[in-house]
């Protein structure tokens, strides 16, 4: 089967390109004033051309904001105002569509539209404000109002996310894009064309796996970046008690597993996730041991970029991991059921369900009941020749969306290493959703450039 473009996975980056090559186009809204003086004098020198027509290299000149792509941080800009100082400003665009000139593509994922957020625990607030996560032309109040227990905070739970996604699809009558579980076993260039080939299958009822193969002239990458937990690799990491997703501790306290008379519960890491498990055990009066390596007043700690009036869960797991002193050779807490270690790592794990943990002046043994490392993920490109690894910033190390994401075009979003293939989202390092639709916007930018220019489009 042949289509002209293809987006790899379903999540809010494929949602958000689907939309953008759907013949949604953005223009400037006339009755608004964006606040960047500069930036207003740009959009109204072009303002009866959509922002996909214009040149976004301009556009993005000397603006600054938190992801490293500056298309990423125009499309904030212009979707949510000044909002890292604190203003919740009206976007300055306006949508308008021409289904004339929507550009055929199909969007391939494992589930329904939403990717990871449906496989996120249900009641856990998103990091992100609730409107940050909301995709172009669809207000995440509008849909949520009338659901929310809790209307007194802005942050979201992933339910309410993922809900978000499935309807803002079906509002925007994105649906006939969308191929739900399939599986991209393989992505590679034709010797006989500048197309390329996907191979996967699709799972249907009774689990029956029905194979297919699709032409494309361009395919995008848009698969996140949680589908491989890193590892300690150290020894008795593959013991059956030792996970790498808190999915696993919910399973266990659901399945009574776990109760406060158990061993204590090993959670590695520092980051938001080790954050949730911590507050997921001790919420279930279950007792917690959590090593970090880094120290307690490491400026990196994500912990010190959150402020306290909305993360206030997040600063009181921050506050517990500090209540640590020694007395002796021993740590001792102010929380009886937390333990924290800092400056500390992983020896090994036993088959007798002890861990042996490495201080800086100390080696210390401990009987647990599951251990839980958390110390981020990477994407998995295996359907890539060498696991995509050729197409990053160093090739000589796999792809990483912190350390060495995938390098590519700054205005185009399209991989140096090989033309035809985009990528978006936390592969070009934008992990928040607020950022990871520049790429909706840089990539159907170009793509409708292209086919105006092959005389294919009628702009």
């Amino acid at each position: 089967m042949d289509v002209a473009h293809l987006v790899s996975r379903n999540g809010p980056s494929g949602i958000c390109l689907s939309y953008l090559l759907s013949g949604y186009k953005p223009y400037l809204d006339t009755t608004t004033v964006h606040p960047n003086p500069i930036l207003y004098r740009k959009l109204q020198e072009t303002k009866h051309l959509p922002v996909t027509e214009q040149d976004l290299e301009y556009l993005s000149e000397g603006l600054e904001g938190r992801s490293r792509n500056p298309v990423a941080v125009l499309f904030d800009t212009l979707l949510h105002p000044n909002a890292d100082f604190g203003y919740e400003l009206p976007p300055v665009l306006q949508w308008r569509r021409d289904k004339q000139q929507h550009i055929p593509h199909l969007v391939l994922g494992r589930a329904t539209p939403g990717g990871a957020w449906h496989a996120m625990e249900g009641s856990m607030l998103t990091i992100s404000l609730g409107i940050w996560m909301e995709l172009p032309g669809v207000n995440y109040r509008d849909l949520a109002s009338g659901k929310r227990r809790d209307v007194t905070s802005d942050r979201a739970t992933p339910e309410e996310i993922s809900s978000y996604y499935r309807n803002y699809v079906k509002l925007k009558g994105l649906q006939k894009n969308f191929v739900d579980n399939t599986y991209v076993t393989s992505v590679q260039k034709l010797c006989r064309g500048h197309e390329g080939e996907i191979r996967g299958y699709q799972q249907v009822q009774n689990d029956t796996h029905v194979p297919f193969s699709l032409f494309a002239e361009n395919v995008v990458l848009a698969t996140g970046a949680s589908d491989c937990p890193i590892r300690l690799n150290v020894e008795g990491e593959d013991l059956p008690f030792v996970f790498h997703s808190i999915s696993d501790l919910g399973l266990a306290l659901s399945r009574r597993k776990l109760d406060m008379n158990s061993d204590p519960v090993l959670i590695v890491g520092a980051g938001l996730s080790a954050a949730d498990a911590v507050l997921c055990a001790c919420n279930s009066n279950i007792r917690v041991l959590h090593v970090f390596r880094k120290r307690i007043d490491d400026p990196d700690l994500i912990f010190k970029q959150l402020p306290k009036t909305l993360y206030p869960e997040y600063h009181k797991v921050y506050n517990m991991m500090s209540s640590v002193s020694m007395v002796g050779n021993a740590n001792v807490s102010l929380f009886p059921d937390y333990t924290s270690f800092p400056e500390h790592c992983v020896v090994s794990f036993q088959s007798d369900m002890k861990c042996l943990l490495q201080g800086k002046n100390s080696l210390k043994a401990f009987k647990i009941s599951m251990v839980l490392v958390l110390i981020g993920t990477n994407p998995n490109l295996f359907f890539l020749k060498g696991q995509g690894q050729y197409l990053g910033q160093d090739p000589s190390k796999p792809i990483s969306c912190k350390q060495n994401p995938i390098d590519i075009h700054p205005y185009t979003f399209e991989c140096t290493k090989e033309p035809g293939l985009f990528a978006m989202g936390p592969l070009v390092g934008d992990n928040f959703v607020r950022f990871l639709k520049g790429g909706a916007l840089g990539i159907a930018t170009c793509l409708l450039k292209r086919l105006k220019k092959k005389g294919k489009y009628n702009v």
